[in-house]
């Protein structure tokens, strides 16, 4: 009897389960996903012209707000052009994904040549328009995206990561790709397929200088009074979006009086 096990002098136990933070996180952005794919899928042409022709919030639990009627008006030609593309359930998406992408690629090839004669018609040069107009028309569903990404995330991984991402898909393959047929094209004919920088090396130069800025703002904002690359207290986050507005700003003015010649360049 004195081997067998009896409880001691404390007879009760208090047991304390914790949530996993990292399995919590990975299971939120699986729903998220799931929700996306639920919501952004369509099983047909009837379904997505009612959902170009209505208005709608990004919380479908709230109505829509002013602004998203403003934003409905103003969108709703590209809405009803883009009701077009298949349905999501035809060929198991693949269609929908092969013409996307080819009506994207015409959108993009439109708004080159409008922006390049809105350009010439106002007598501005190629160069300032493609960093102002051009880039502002490509870079505002990004935003858009990035904006949706951080309200529905969270952490801003999803948010940061678009906006870099985007720019990467822009530079190496967008450039890439279209200068490697170029230079193919050009062979097969025996030329020379060549390029004037023009003033793309101040304009690189300017862009890095200020993504350094913000990356190194973004890795300040994760010190414990802010607590992450978005959000924060009120005033941290109008600070920080006047700080990247101003660079934004900064880098149109320099970068169109160098093309103009005002100041001097590399």
């Amino acid at each position: 009897m004195m081997g067998l096990p009896r409880a001691g002098e404390i007879t009760r136990a208090q047991l304390r389960i914790k949530e996993s933070k990292e399995f919590k996180n990975t299971v939120d952005k699986l729903v998220q996903r799931a929700n996306a794919s639920i919501i952004i899928g369509t099983s047909s042409w009837k379904e997505q012209f009612t959902e170009a022709l209505t208005a709608s919030s990004d919380n479908p639990d709230e109505p829509p707000s002013c602004l998203d009627y403003v934003m409905h008006i103003l969108t709703i030609f590209w809405k009803i052009i883009f009701a077009f593309v298949p349905p999501t359930d035809i060929g198991g998406g693949y269609v929908c994904f092969v013409v996307s992408i080819v009506c994207i690629g015409l959108v993009t090839a439109v708004i080159g040549d409008v922006a390049s004669h809105f350009g010439c018609t106002l007598g501005i040069k190629d160069s300032v328009t493609a960093i102002l107009f051009v880039a502002l028309g490509t870079s505002i569903p990004d935003t858009f995206a990035s904006k949706v990404a951080a309200i529905q995330d969270k952490h801003a991984d999803a948010s940061v990561g678009n906006v870099t991402g985007s720019n990467a898909v822009n530079v190496f393959l967008g450039i890439g790709v279209a200068w490697t047929l170029a230079a193919v094209v050009h062979w097969t004919r025996n030329e020379k397929f060549h390029v004037d920088p023009g003033n793309l090396a101040f304009s690189v130069t300017m862009f890095c200088s200020e993504a350094a800025l913000v990356v190194i703002v973004l890795m300040l904002r994760r010190r414990k009074s802010v607590g992450g690359e978005l959000g924060g207290p009120r005033g941290v986050k109008i600070i920080t979006s006047m700080f990247f507005f101003s660079l934004w700003l900064t880098y149109l003015t320099l970068s169109s009086l160098e093309a103009y010649g005002v100041i001097k360049g590399f």
